[in-house]
């Protein structure tokens, strides 16, 4: 499974759809945001992706943690949201 990567300029109803998408598909997501803008959008579609699965019954938690990611030889730290079904 690929990790879900958002930018401060993803649209938040697409990647909501992309979250949704994958915890149908492979019951768990994982979403990963680096600067305050992207983390903005990821925790908007995460509570988008919320509403449209409970619209099938199916109840997400979402963990949070630091992750150290390498970008073009530099390392940053990233936001990485576990969602998992409850």
């Amino acid at each position: 499974m690929d990790i879900i990567k958002v930018k401060a300029n993803s649209r938040t109803a697409a990647v909501a759809g992309a979250i949704a998408g994958v915890v149908r598909e492979h019951r768990h997501a994982e979403i990963q945001a680096i600067g305050a803008g992207a983390v903005n959008q990821a925790i908007k579609a995460l509570v988008l992706a919320k509403g449209y699965l409970a619209e099938d019954n199916i109840i997400v938690v979402a963990v949070p943690e630091f992750v150290d990611v390498e970008i073009e030889g530099k390392v940053r730290t990233a936001i990485k949201l576990n969602v998992e079904i409850r």
